[in-house]
């Protein structure tokens, strides 16, 4: 407990870029991101702010996110050492030769190829979450929709890509993770008091979160797979630590980078999904639509792989989600060494902020930005949109490697849970956004389930 301990203590860096970035973030209550989008639109593109001995940069132009994540990718350095004590040393804290002698072995689980394979698990998962919807309908209880999806997002990674059920209570396990990801906080793991108020998370708390959280790599690990599946993730890994042309891929690699699927890429999968079913409980109109789409395409019978092509209107639900709900608002980056953007010196050690969630909400580059119009993504005959001006998942060669899938599964999923049930926001309009890492709901998302006839 005590190396636990210490790794709990880490989560409160002062240096931390998320730290700095929380007055700006603290100053609208109901969406932190507005103040920042409003100094951007004030001071320009390219929006230097110094916060003590660091200097962050802004940028909100597609023209400089493709400066930075394609042009010169390799002059700026990925940033995550907030949450290395989550992720250890993943593939998703790491960068140059070592990410990509890490990622290049994983790569093939995520080659679209390989989704047709997933597809009868997602549909698996997506049937779980179904039965335990239908107690909700009839119980009538509030259920928070985030743990929701998260839960079914984890059934979802552990079926297809490792062969396992879930071998851990999902709800349990969210909400101990929940204690220490969201970074704002962890502020409060170490200064008890702020602004004279007292917070009742503890290190000791924290502590135990990070220890179940420890837990369960192994327990993936050593649980009994489903049905031997060679072509898996997992295997992929394991095979990866037997190479002994791969050093680097021990077992701690192993561990985790399972971490990494469990926790980063179930969270981006889930907080689409709880956004888009926020968002069609909205608009009724939309929601109409895809429960028509689903009934015509797929009748009473679950979905294939080759239906997610024809799932159109459901996929551009997923996709206008994103635009307006980015799970990524802001990626960050350091810059390796002096540079120019739009006129602006960038000093080595500058950390740039890749405001994606500006430009997704920009008039210039979108028809009514803050409206939720999913058929924009269908109209062949529209403008295309700028290039770099939608990057939910981010652009480059850093670009994250299960954000086709995870449409894949969004898709499903909205197509086979609206089907049967017409899930109804209880919460605030509009729902109060927490920008920390992710763009989450201050206070979750919370629903009824009612159950069609």
């Amino acid at each position: 407990m005590n190396a636990i301990l210490t790794q709990a203590q880490q989560l409160g860096d002062e240096q931390s870029i998320w730290f700095k970035l929380t007055p700006f973030l603290k100053l609208n209550a109901s969406n932190p991101i507005a103040f920042m989008m409003q100094m951007a639109e004030r001071y320009g593109p390219v929006l230097p702010i110094n916060l003590g001995s660091e200097r962050v940069v802004v940028i909100t132009e597609p023209e400089y996110f493709k400066h930075v994540l394609v042009t010169k990718a390799d002059d700026y350095i990925k940033y995550f050492d907030g949450l290395k004590p989550i992720f250890g040393k993943s593939m998703i804290t790491n960068d140059g030769a070592l990410w990509q002698k890490i990622r290049m072995p994983q790569q093939p689980a995520f080659h679209p190829d390989a989704f047709t394979d997933y597809v009868p698990y997602f549909v698996a998962a997506i049937q779980a979450k179904m039965k335990q919807w239908e107690d909700y309908a009839r119980t009538g209880e509030t259920v928070e929709m985030v743990e929701q999806t998260w839960t079914l997002a984890a059934d979802m990674i552990c079926k297809a890509l490792f062969d396992r059920d879930m071998p851990f209570n999902p709800h349990v396990v969210f909400k101990y993770v929940k204690t220490y990801t969201d970074v704002q906080e962890h502020k409060g793991i170490r200064q008890r008091k702020q602004s004279g108020e007292t917070f009742e998370l503890t290190e000791l708390d924290a502590a135990k979160a990070m220890e179940a959280w420890a837990s369960v790599p192994p327990a993936v690990i050593t649980a009994d797979p489903r049905e031997e599946r060679e072509k898996t993730l997992l295997k992929l890994i394991e095979n990866c630590v037997a190479d002994p042309n791969i050093p680097e891929f021990d077992t701690q690699q192993a561990i985790d980078e399972i971490k990494q699927y469990l926790w980063a890429g179930t969270e981006t999968t889930a907080l689409t999904l709880a956004w888009a079913l926020h968002l069609l409980s909205l608009h009724p109109e939309a929601s109409e639509r895809v429960i028509a789409e689903s009934e015509a395409i797929l009748g009473d019978r679950e979905p294939t792989a080759a239906d997610y092509t024809a799932l159109a209107y459901t996929r551009s639900v997923i996709q206008e989600t994103m635009r307006l709900y980015p799970p990524v608002w802001g990626l960050i980056r350091v810059a390796a060494k002096d540079d120019v953007i739009g006129g602006k010196d960038i000093r080595a050690g500058d950390r740039i902020v890749i405001f994606g969630y500006s430009a997704h909400h920009n008039a210039r580059f979108w028809d009514e930005p803050e409206a939720f119009r999913p058929e924009r993504w269908m109209d062949k005959s529209a403008k295309r949109q700028v290039k770099y001006s939608y990057i939910p998942f981010g652009a480059g060669k850093r670009s994250c490697i299960g954000g086709a899938m995870s449409q894949v599964e969004n898709t499903l999923a909205l197509a086979m849970l609206l089907r049967r049930f017409r899930p109804e926001y209880v919460g605030a309009v509009p729902a109060p956004i927490n920008a920390t890492v992710t763009l989450t709901p201050k206070g979750g998302l919370h629903f009824r389930i009612k159950q069609l006839d």
